[in-house]
């Protein structure tokens, strides 16, 4: 019982803790928390100590077994040492017995092979001289002028008749050589005959007999002729060929030996005759007449056609199949694609010209001459750069002069001529002949269109003091940098891939960046002008609503007013126009200009102030005025055009403050870096300046 439970104790796995436990579990009085019976730590000692014993007798016992195990298997290991040797022996004796039988087979197939050689070389002399007697006999035949061999009657034998008029045809006699001529027109006839009924084993059986003779060639051309019957039936001539090559590319590799040259035939005469026919046809009835179809059909037809070629160089046609379709393409297209540069630009002139001419025309507008150095053009130059009057500006009536439509319709021009340059070009043309066509783009979108706008534009801009103006060069500046937006992705996505790795790219930058700069120079030429009219509008109301007696009302304690008249009208000009800018500029651009603006409109501001005297009430209204004109100055979202005003409203105080309190404001965190004749000349606006000795504050 006692090896049973140790036996239940050791199941696997095993885990000397847990055997621990379920021992004293098991013992009568051993468990931690009694159970049944109390807790005996001397039952459980005594069964510790009975249970030592007990495994100790259970290792000796497989001690013992383990040590028998072990002796018997030293002695099966020796056993099976002494079965290996013996197989050994055995192998041996059998591998030497087996070096014994190939030696002999060697032996005797040496003597078969050399009995062989006897045996063929009396068979072929034999056979020669048979092979001769049959020869001559079919040749006395020729010289009698009578066949009478059932060979060269039966229609059936015309291979074995081939065979004979092919070993016999160098003799010169006239009677063979007729009938030589004879069976080649029976053997093409038969192949043509074979062709037409699909008999692919028939056509290759008379396709090598009839390879040694002469008119091999021509039973190739028949081939060829034959098997482009019917072939083009639909209107697509190319997937007609593709169709065609493929379907022939199989049953040529079934009938004739040399397949790829049979093949490369086929292609060449389907270049040199179908597609050239086409490509003549469809481009000779354009090129004259309609230079817009003719450049879409010639790249459509180049496009296809080295496509095709693509898909044939699939096939086995040679060693240097793709020089033999480049060589194939070049005699159809080398004519055409020579002239194709000149072509191309003198339609992209003529478009684009035409593009911009019927734009012009649909605003009843002449276009006026630029840059033509007459006094008038001197004149105007001046007036853009200055505000001197030399006489009314442009009447434009708000339109433009930039369509998004035309640049489209320029971009969409130029880009199928990109498309049309990339494929149709030469390699080393490319870069040449991608540049010539940017140039034209430049011409034509840059200079003819943008630039000619921005022209006009300037013109359009009223002088400084004008009054109740539209400023629509800003307008101007939107449109411009949209299309401009669309000038360079056209650059980056169409041209930069053709011109990269050429030196022409550096031509195209640095064109590029010579249109940008004459641009920038326009743009930024009326950006000023345009924010000087701003100014002047702001200035014009500031002098017809701002009255001397707002900032000296006779009554000083009935003033209700939150604000001037002029204050609220600026105010809501400046909105207006901080709106505009941001409608029509993008990025930084947004806030340069602002700044700009909030820099001159503080000014503005500041100079106004100063030309009024203040009462107590009046200052006071300033300051009211300067508060709303600084939340103007909020919709500029510029911190330094905000600090400007916040400075302007502190420099307002000094119009209010009790005269012994001016040395502590000026002291403040917002005045005491500003220039001590800035602040006295504000203490100089009030009207109590003199009364009071305000002047002893700043001596």
């Amino acid at each position: 019982m006692a090896n049973v439970t140790t036996a239940q104790l050791f199941e696997e796995p095993f885990d000397a803790d847990e055997y621990i436990e379920r021992l004293a579990w098991r013992t009568p009085g051993g468990g931690s928390k009694g159970g049944a019976e109390a807790f005996d730590p001397k039952k459980l000692l005594e069964e510790f100590v009975n249970h030592i014993e007990e495994l100790k007798q259970l290792d000796e016992r497989i001690q013992r077994k383990v040590e028998k195990l072990e002796q018997q298997c030293h002695r099966e290991a020796k056993e099976f040492a002494h079965k290996v040797q013996d197989l050994q022996r055995s192998n041996q004796v059998a591998f030497q017995h087996f070096q014994e039988l190939d030696e002999h087979i060697s032996y005797v197939a040496t003597k078969v092979c050399h009995l062989g050689d006897q045996l063929e070389g009396v068979n072929t002399p034999r056979q020669r001289a048979v092979e001769a007697q049959r020869l001559m006999t079919y040749f006395n035949e020729f010289l009698d002028g009578e066949l009478r061999s059932d060979v060269f009657n039966n229609p059936d034998k015309i291979k074995e008749a081939a065979d004979i008029i092919q070993k016999l045809h160098l003799i010169p006699c006239v009677y063979l050589k007729g009938k030589y001529h004879d069976l080649e027109r029976q053997l093409i006839q038969e192949f043509t005959a074979a062709q037409r009924r699909g008999e692919i084993g028939r056509m290759r059986e008379v396709a090598a007999v009839l390879l040694h003779f002469k008119g091999y060639a021509h039973c190739v051309d028949v081939y060829i002729k034959q098997c482009q019957e019917g072939a083009y039936m639909r209107n697509d001539v190319f997937e007609d060929i593709a169709i065609l090559c493929q379907r022939v590319n199989k049953q040529v590799g079934e009938v004739f030996c040399s397949p790829e040259t049979v093949m490369a035939k086929l292609i060449q005469s389907i270049f040199e005759n179908k597609i050239q026919a086409h490509v003549k046809e469809r481009l000779d009835e354009t090129r004259n007449s309609d230079v817009e179809q003719y450049l879409k059909n010639l790249y459509d037809l180049y496009t296809r056609t080295t496509a095709l070629a693509a898909k044939l160089s699939d096939f086995n046609l040679g060693s240097d199949k793709h020089t033999f379709l480049s060589k194939l393409i070049k005699n159809i297209f080398s004519c055409y694609l020579e002239s194709y540069i000149d072509m191309e630009r003198q339609y992209l002139q003529n478009r684009s010209g035409m593009i911009l001419q019927r734009y012009y025309d649909s605003k009843n507008h002449q276009k006026r001459p630029v840059g033509t150095g007459s006094i008038q053009e001197l004149k105007e130059r001046i007036r853009q750069r200055t505000n001197l009057p030399l006489g009314p500006s442009i009447d434009t009536h708000g339109e433009t002069f930039l369509s998004q439509e035309v640049v489209v319709n320029l971009l969409q021009e130029t880009r199928h001529a990109f498309e049309r340059c990339n494929k149709l070009s030469d390699p080393a043309d490319l870069p040449k002949n991608a540049f010539s066509i940017f140039l034209l783009l430049v011409e034509y979108l840059c200079v003819d269109h943008i630039d000619y706008a921005l022209e006009i534009g300037l013109s359009a801009i009223p002088s400084a003091d004008a009054k109740n103006v539209n400023l629509y060069f800003l307008d101007v500046v939107q449109q411009a940098n949209t299309i401009f937006h669309l000038f360079d992705k056209q650059f980056n996505d169409h041209l930069m891939p053709l011109i990269s790795s050429s030196p022409k790219l550096t031509e195209c930058l640095h064109k590029k960046k010579e249109v940008i700069e004459q641009m920038e120079v326009k743009l930024d030429t009326g950006i000023d002008r345009t924010l000087n009219c701003m100014i002047g509008q702001m200035k014009h109301i500031l002098a017809t609503e701002q009255k001397k007696t707002d900032f000296k009302p006779e009554d000083e304690n009935n003033v209700m007013i939150q604000y001037t008249t002029a204050c609220s009208k600026v105010c809501a000009y400046v909105s207006k126009q901080v709106e505009r800018v941001r409608r029509s500029m993008d990025g930084k651009n947004v806030d340069t200009v602002l700044t700009e603006l909030g820099v001159r409109f503080h000014r503005l501001i500041h100079e106004h102030l100063q030309q009024f005297s203040y009462s107590s009430m009046g200052g006071m209204l300033a300051i009211c005025d300067v508060a709303e004109y600084r939340r103007s100055a909020k919709d500029f979202r510029v911190p330094l055009v905000l600090q400007l005003f916040d400075t302007l409203h502190a420099l307002c105080n000094l119009l209010v403050v009790a005269p012994d309190n001016l040395k502590q404001v000026c002291s403040g965190e917002q005045l005491t870096n500003l220039d001590r004749n800035l602040l006295h000349a504000f203490v100089q606006l009030r009207v109590d300046y003199r009364s009071a000795r305000l002047g002893r504050h700043f001596s």
